[in-house]
């Protein structure tokens, strides 16, 4: 058995005659433990958040998003369309039109987006499963689907036949307009349903028809602003952006849903190695009481490694020992607090023991990434104050 290694369990598992540092080791013990299981939860904790807030925009944001590079509209022909339909890894595909109009409802009025979708768009994304009041639209109709917050802002209700929800759309065109009413294409719809995702999404979209949209802006048959897919499992995606690209002749832009909220996922990995370092620090302030414990130890030992230095160990095999024996108590800590803290996430995840609100628990996700991450940190950070403890080990202190 390699000696210091040896030595070194003993001085772990041992109690020294002083009881102060019996009392120093504990509190050093406890300091490990508690900030292992405090970072593990921390982490699981913003995980959960961060998959929490992704699945708002996951209920309404494709796969893969197709839009031109050199304007709000482009012209698909059939033969793209068959090519499309003919590509491994895409499941499905909708053709969508995006533009902001102005809404009216009596006296009301608030300028959004008008997203005219066609009859695969529920199948590509999973709208339906997020309508908090009535029906999804028919196509070719006058229906709409409205968000929760357009609904509060209006103050409407739906199959409200009497009271029309109006659209207005500018017309394309240039110069100076003489008569304000005929600037703006102008269609009466009824809203038919209610969708509830999240309060910045319930007042962002209002679907209709494509072909309703297409009528309002002027746009003929085969004029689209986009094209959302939902791919297969395991569908190689650079591979469709390559085949897309080659149809479309690179005139095209496609982004999946991380690079459609580049900004949301960007906050939440800041926030995320924000806490990590913030928590890290604590770990480090708390480490602290080994480095006093393992000089503590040495000065206790002083007798007995002067003995084995006159035996002819070296100064730095002696150093060893306090390297191995802090290196291991950070370890088997780490062990001990990771476990304690992987029991609180998976009691979380079983009984919601701690609420957000009456009826949301706290969200937690426990992964492996976290668990390597947090045994890292331990281990390394307790190398590092183990090493800096160890170093008082010397010839001077030992003559």
């Amino acid at each position: 058995m390699n000696f210091p290694l040896y030595i070194a369990k003993r001085y772990i598992f041992s109690s020294s005659k002083n009881n102060a540092i019996n009392i120093i080791n504990r509190i050093a013990s406890m300091g490990i433990i508690v900030g292992t299981m405090a970072l593990f939860v921390v982490l699981s904790v913003f995980s959960g958040l961060k998959v929490f807030s992704l699945s708002f925009t996951n209920e309404i944001d494709p796969d893969l998003k197709l839009t031109s590079t050199y304007g709000k509209s482009f012209f698909i022909t059939p033969d793209q369309e068959s090519q499309i339909k003919k590509m491994d890894g895409v499941a499905s595909y909708t053709k969508i039109i995006e533009e902001r109009v102005l809404f009216l409802f009596k006296d009301k009025q608030q300028v959004t987006y008008l997203k005219g979708v066609d009859s695969t768009y529920a199948v590509v994304n999973d709208i339906k499963k997020k309508l908090y009041n009535g029906q999804w639209l028919k196509p070719d109709s006058f229906q709409v689907v409205i968000g929760y917050g357009l609904a509060q802002n209006f103050s409407m209700g739906i199959m409200d036949f009497e009271n029309p929800l109006q659209i207005f759309a500018p017309k394309p065109g240039k110069g100076a307009i003489e008569n304000p009413e005929e600037a703006f294409n102008k269609t009466d719809v009824l809203p038919v349903g209610i969708y509830s995702i999240s309060e910045e999404l319930d007042s962002k979209y209002v679907f209709a028809d494509l072909g309703l949209a297409q009528e309002l802006l002027l746009y003929k048959p085969n004029q689209i602003s986009g094209i959302e897919f939902k791919l297969k499992e395991n569908a190689d995606e650079n591979a469709i952006k390559k085949q897309l690209n080659s149809i479309f002749k690179n005139k095209i832009t496609l982004k999946n849903r991380a690079q459609l909220n580049e900004s949301l996922y960007k906050m939440l990995n800041t926030e995320n190695i924000v806490v990590y370092l913030i928590f890290t620090l604590v770990i480090i302030v708390a480490l602290f009481n080994l480095v006093g414990a393992l000089i503590m130890m040495i000065l206790e030992k002083k007798g007995n490694l002067k003995t084995l230095f006159n035996l002819g160990a070296e100064v730095g095999y002696l150093r060893r020992i306090f390297l191995l024996q802090g290196t291991l108590l950070s370890f088997f800590g780490g062990l001990i607090g990771l476990a304690l803290g992987i029991i609180l996430v998976i009691l979380q995840q079983q009984y919601e023991l701690i609420m957000i609100t009456p009826t949301l628990a706290y969200p937690v996700v426990f992964s492996l990434e976290n668990v390597l991450i947090v045994m890292t940190t331990i281990v390394t950070l307790g190398f590092a104050a183990s090493l800096i403890a160890s170093s008082r080990v010397s010839k001077k202190l030992l003559d």
